[in-house]
């Protein structure tokens, strides 16, 4: 494969003490201290190596990456293109929880089906199927780390629709388990191909924003297939969810064919390997893998790539923020697959609700993820934009942490009302006030430790995002398992407020701790 220059002779700089500083993997040497202001860069840096620096168009902020001079750089790509990618990511990361979520739409239907009850159905299906979502994300990442994301997510998506419809048709509960995990492995891949796609084409100063509106998929996605396949569960057979699933699958894959395209730059080589093809021919070499197995030879080695997580993971910052993030979110995952089953089942456990109004109960985790977007939206950018004049002109991550403070408060408050609520057997309104809350909060510190973590490993966030992403199966497969039975012989008080004591016990142990010492951790334990 031939190569070719992208302009790249300011890529080897130097700063006015003369040190020599490679413009394009600055942002990676630096993690977790970003100058974002001109003025400071040139008081730190020298007037030299400022001015080679490209800067947003009202030239208030350094651009991290910095794009190189080559038109097919996603970073130099338009709003419009941009725009089209982060909605189809969106949309494809909304598959594997909705495809999970259409199991508690129908689980009444199942234990009717296969004659047995909703906990073996939990068990059997929907608690591992949720496990194999975090190692399907570990090794998509490590196959997109060779040969480049758009054709992993391609084929990822196929798979994962042929299983579906496996679902949709499966003769017996044992085959209908097999192929709903199998979905699960695979469809997962959106789930961590997002942060890929967001910090390959958006520069640091975006990313908080464009990571809220990729999040809103994946955390609102389980409670959709609920809220919209329980009330045709009511009517029809559980089949016909699974089949309708299949079709939104369908229309993900077409979305990725038609529009996506690979966001992955090797911005590091020098000079960066030409293109092979042009024009239609590598669309399609692109999107089915031919042009990321050529690539394959310029990227790292699989030895590195299997690595690579485990190299990662016992960072003391990121591990901490990992395992705080993955019970956060895990016990909500335990809420979404239970919920079903406390409204559901008759007094005193539950409420005995018909399936018509379980399924509109899913009305307020969706709403909440909506107001939780809202909020972190506007929070993260003032966060952001305070920190660094408090810091005259310079970013430090552990900032991305503040909104963790406000998202434990709603999370206690969600949690006990939710809990409150179902032993006590109050109102409805306050089933959905403290789930509604619990969610809103979820959506906030999800974001929150994604900025914090993707600015502290530039370099692998893909790795982190994978890694996230098993912490919160991790935290959450297994909740089912004993949520209703501890509620059902102690009380859902003591079951909802233990749990949300043990995230406030691990929130004081890690985010404070972080904000103190995270710039001492960055620097001892940098990849």
């Amino acid at each position: 494969m031939s190569v070719h220059s992208t302009d790249k002779e300011v890529e080897k700089t130097s700063d006015d003490s003369g040190s020599e500083i490679n413009l394009y993997s600055f942002h990676e040497q630096r993690a977790g201290r970003l100058v974002i202001d001109p003025e400071e860069a040139k008081i730190e840096f020298g007037d030299t190596f400022t001015s080679k620096l490209k800067l947003t168009e009202d030239g208030t902020k350094i651009l991290w990456p910095q794009p190189t001079d080559d038109p097919e750089d996603p970073q130099n790509w338009s709003d419009r293109r941009k725009t089209a990618q982060l909605i189809v990511v969106t949309l494809a990361s909304v598959v594997p929880d909705f495809d999970s979520g259409i199991g508690i739409a129908g689980i009444f239907a199942l234990a009717k089906q296969y004659d047995t009850t909703t906990g073996v159905i939990n068990n059997l299906s929907s608690n591992w199927s949720i496990f194999l979502l975090g190692i399907g994300g570990v090794c998509a990442v490590m196959v997109m780390r060779k040969f480049g994301r758009l054709p992993v997510l391609f084929w990822s998506q196929v798979l994962a629709l042929g299983f579906l419809i496996g679902c949709t048709f499966a003769p017996s509960l044992n085959t209908f388990a097999a192929f709903r995990c199998l979905t699960a492995f695979f469809a997962t891949c959106p789930q961590v191909t997002g942060l890929f796609v967001v910090t390959d084409i958006y520069p640091f100063h975006l990313q908080a924003r464009k990571f809220n509106i990729w999040t809103m998929g994946f955390i609102g996605s389980p409670f959709l297939s609920p809220f919209v396949f329980g009330f045709l569960v009511a009517r029809t057979s559980w089949r016909w969810a699974y089949g309708i699933g299949s079709l939104y699958g369908l229309v993900v894959i077409v979305l990725i064919a038609f529009f996506m395209e690979e966001t992955m730059y090797d911005r590091a080589l020098n000079p960066v390997p030409q293109r092979p093809s042009t024009g239609m021919r590598y669309r399609i070499e692109s999107l089915i893998g031919i042009t990321g197995a050529r690539m394959a030879k310029y990227r790292s080695s699989w030895y590195q790539i299997i690595l690579s997580p485990l190299n990662l993971i016992w960072r003391p910052h990121l591990l901490a923020a990992v395992v705080f993030q993955g019970i956060f979110f895990g016990f909500s995952i335990g809420v979404n697959v239970t919920q079903a089953v406390f409204l559901g089942t008759p007094p005193p456990v539950g409420f005995g609700l018909k399936p018509f109004a379980i399924s509109g109960s899913y009305a307020t985790p969706i709403v909440a993820v909506i107001i939780g977007e809202l909020v972190g939206r506007y929070l993260n950018d003032w966060i952001m934009e305070f920190s660094i004049r408090r810091n005259k002109g310079v970013h430090e991550a552990e900032s991305r942490l503040w909104p963790c403070y406000l998202a434990i408060l709603l999370y206690v408050c969600g949690f006990v009302v939710l809990g409150a609520s179902f032993q006590n057997k109050l109102s409805l309104g306050a089933v959905i006030m403290g789930w509604g809350i619990a969610v809103a909060s979820i959506m906030i510190n999800t974001v929150a430790v994604y900025a914090y973590c993707t600015d502290c490993f530039p370099k692998n966030p893909g790795e982190m995002s994978a890694l996230s992403s098993l912490a919160r199966a991790l935290g959450g497969f297994s909740v089912a398992y004993f949520q209703v039975p501890w509620a059902s012989k102690y009380g859902a008080l003591q079951t909802f407020g233990v749990e949300a004591a043990i995230v406030v016990g691990l929130f004081l142990l890690v985010v404070p701790t972080l904000q103190l010492k995270g710039r001492y951790l960055r620097e001892r334990y940098s990849t």
